[in-house]
């Protein structure tokens, strides 16, 4: 399948409840954010309310607010709740016996492939929705001067 820009989305999301934790946000706020449709921003907060990251409540004043401390809501939970599949895409159909190259080749990429994706998930998985919100404050202050 392969990387989808819900993991973007479902990140952004997080990193902005993160940053006004004090209240909710409607998905038309953070939508205004991604400049996106609020209706796709609430399918991405469905699956991290589905993962446990996020909570909605509805009514008059209600919105989207994070289930968890920023500081325990890795890059990588946001991933797993979003993306279904490998990240690399494998062959869509198994290549030839009868040709050196393709009777090796499912095995050969399957290795470097998952050793890829392993690295990715512990990288994301070091990373925290605190770490993207400091340095968004970080980077406005810089900005403001």
């Amino acid at each position: 399948m392969g990387l989808s820009s819900r993991s973007a989305v479902a990140i952004h999301a997080l990193t902005m409840l993160g940053r006004w934790n004090d209240r909710s946000l409607t998905s038309a706020e953070i939508a205004d954010s991604l400049a996106s449709n609020p209706v796709l921003v609430r399918r991405i907060l469905g699956s991290l309310r589905d993962a446990g990251l996020v909570l909605s409540t509805e009514g008059r004043g209600g919105g989207w607010t994070l289930a968890r401390s920023p500081r325990e809501i890795t890059l990588h939970d946001a991933f797993a709740a979003v993306e279904e599949g490998p990240v690399l895409s494998r062959h869509a159909h198994p290549p030839s016996d009868a040709c050196e190259v393709g009777r090796h080749m499912q095995a050969l990429l399957e290795s470097e492939f998952r050793a890829a994706e392993h690295a990715m998930e512990e990288r994301l998985g070091r990373t925290t929705i605190e770490h993207l919100v400091q340095e968004t404050l970080t980077r406005e202050r810089e900005l403001a001067r």
